[in-house]
C-alpha cells in the first residue's frame, strides 16, 4: 500500500492532482491533503474527489489514473 495526496492548488488546467508519497512531484506539505494509504491510485481519486470535483492522477507516479 502507498500514502497518497492531493494537491490542493490546481494545475493550470484547473485539476487537483493526486499523488504517492514517494513522487518525484509531491506538492510541499503545506500544499497537500493526505487521502490515505491504498493499494492503487483509483481509491485514492475517488477520496479526492471528497474535496475537489476536478481531479486527476500524477503523470509520474498515478499514471493510470492520468487523464490529461
Amino acid at each position: 500500500m502507498a500514502r497518497y495526496y492531493v494537491n490542493k492548488n490546481a494545475q493550470s488546467t484547473g485539476e487537483h492532482e493526486v499523488h504517492r508519497e514517494s513522487c518525484q512531484k509531491l506538492p510541499y506539505p503545506e500544499n497537500r491533503i493526505f487521502l490515505g494509504n491504498f493499494n492503487s491510485c483509483q481509491p485514492a481519486v475517488t477520496e479526492a474527489r471528497r474535496y475537489y470535483k476536478n481531479v486527476d492522477g500524477c503523470f509520474h507516479c498515478s499514471r493510470p489514473c492520468h487523464t490529461r
